[in-house]
């Protein structure tokens, strides 16, 4: 049994603010970067483009080795509706398509861009429209077309989302400025900076779905935020502003339409089940940047953060950019051991420095070696029954029972227990006092259930 507690902050006041029950309050170590503006770094010489950057199947390349292309052009194409295309960040030249290294790990297919050197890399790819004058469907198909995923991390296709079953009405749209995530400002900065494009892209969400409202939802240490989107806002009425308590995972889907509007998404459920659509600021901010222009996704915010890094900030990248080439400018020396794509609740640690930047990359989180080495020789203890864990998980699963079916490899029983609800938040990692890793215990078994239900076909 350890001889010592897992760290933990103590409880967070009550605020008086709306929320959701249970969850955590780790330290959100956001002061590396919350007051820094969004700045642009240099191009690389080389971009890495993955085909296979969001949920569904990978794009197909619609260029060949040698092809010059402009900023802004699509270089590949959707694979069906359960895909999006990609396109070209930069003006260069197809340098080849090939397998490239991934933030989990396995290689996918590539497009290789060499970025040419003496370009001013003006956007010369779209044309102006008038999004009012587009219907709900074109809109969607216009969606699609610019490649737009989640940016918050899921990286699922917009359209998808948009595209709800007939017999859903959406008529309220939830806006995810919580950025609950610790370390991670690139939603809080975004709003702050560019409030008249979340709007407008809000106003679009609106329009394709039919929804009467909707409402933007910040945490309460980001009211600098809160207070730029309102001075901004349509006099209608039809969009408003909401402050909750700064807890995590208060930006998960369930959590927000709990705290913003009190609506329960059913076990299995998607939000359009209760009427509500979900979209993150930086996906938002982006639709109403792109549409208007008939653009695609060739860039995004990346917070660069943590006490391994020497210039921490929020940087405008473009997709495929190296993070390699990435820390080397801001004061980086060390392995791709130390740095965790995303934040340290749901990020992963990436295998190489040459794992590119991808669509739903919003932060590189870098610890000092010593910090890691220090978790590295954690031992893991039995179960002690604490019922911290469950009195953590915000969707009120017992992850101790869960934990110990997947000790004994009973993947299946785990299904009648609401495995898939688990969303892997790693409320219950964080708090377990026997260092017992049920995150990835979860996914595990996850997989493994998929991979038998595979084999009953």
């Amino acid at each position: 049994m350890p001889t010592t507690e897992t760290p933990t902050t103590p409880p967070t006041p009550p605020t008086g603010l709306d929320t959701f029950a249970h969850g955590v309050h780790p330290p959100d170590n956001k002061h590396y970067t919350a007051g820094k503006p969004i700045t642009r770094l240099p191009f690389p010489a080389e971009l890495t483009l993955l085909l296979s950057q969001h949920f569904g199947k990978p794009s197909v390349p619609v260029v060949h080795p040698g092809q010059e292309v402009v900023r802004g052009e699509p270089i590949a194409k959707a694979d069906g509706f359960m895909s999006v295309p990609l396109h070209a960040p930069a003006t260069g030249v197809i340098k080849r398509i090939d397998w490239a290294p991934t933030q989990k790990g396995p290689r996918v297919p590539a497009i290789y861009l060499t970025v040419s050197p003496g370009d001013s890399q003006e956007i010369l790819y779209g044309a102006p429209r008038e999004v009012e004058q587009l219907d709900p469907k074109a809109i969607i198909q216009a969606i699609q077309d610019a490649g737009l995923v989640g940016l918050g991390g899921a990286a699922f296709p917009t359209h998808v989302k948009m595209s709800p079953p007939p017999d859903h009405h959406v008529d309220t749209i939830l806006i995810n400025g919580c950025e609950c995530e610790p370390y991670l400002t690139t939603d809080h900065r975004l709003m702050l900076e560019q409030p008249e494009d979340l709007i407008k892209g809000t106003q679009i969400i609106m329009r394709a779905m039919g929804a009467e409202r909707a409402v933007i939802g910040t945490e309460s240490n980001k009211s600098d935020a809160a207070e730029a989107i309102r001075k901004v806002l349509p006099p209608d009425g039809s969009i408003t502003v909401k402050v909750v308590e700064t807890k995590y995972p208060q930006g998960a889907e369930k959590m927000l339409a709990k705290a913003l509007v009190n609506r329960e998404i059913p076990s299995g459920q998607y939000p359009s089940s209760v009427g509500l659509g979900v979209f993150n600021v930086a996906t938002t901010v982006q639709i109403g940047q792109l549409l208007p222009m008939q653009r695609g996704v060739i860039e995004r915010v990346v917070t660069v953060t943590g006490p391994g890094v020497a210039k921490p900030g929020n940087f405008l990248v473009p997709i495929g950019t190296p993070l390699g080439f990435i820390l080397r400018r801001l004061g980086y020396h060390g392995s791709a051991k130390y740095l965790i794509m995303g934040g340290p609740m749901m990020g992963d640690t990436v295998s190489s420095l040459d794992v590119p930047v991808t669509k739903g990359c919003g932060g590189i989180l870098v610890p000092r070696p010593e910090e890691i080495d220090a978790l590295a020789p954690r031992r893991q203890y039995p179960c002690i029954n604490c019922g911290r864990c469950v009195e953590a998980c915000p969707l009120h699963l017992n992850p101790a029972l869960l934990g110990r079916l997947a000790a004994k490899r009973q993947y299946e029983p785990m299904m009648d227990h609401n495995l898939m609800d688990c969303f892997e938040c790693g409320c219950c990692s964080y708090v377990c006092p026997s260092s017992i890793p049920l995150v990835q215990y979860f996914r595990v078994s996850k997989s493994m259930n998929r991979s038998l239900k595979a084999a009953a076909k």
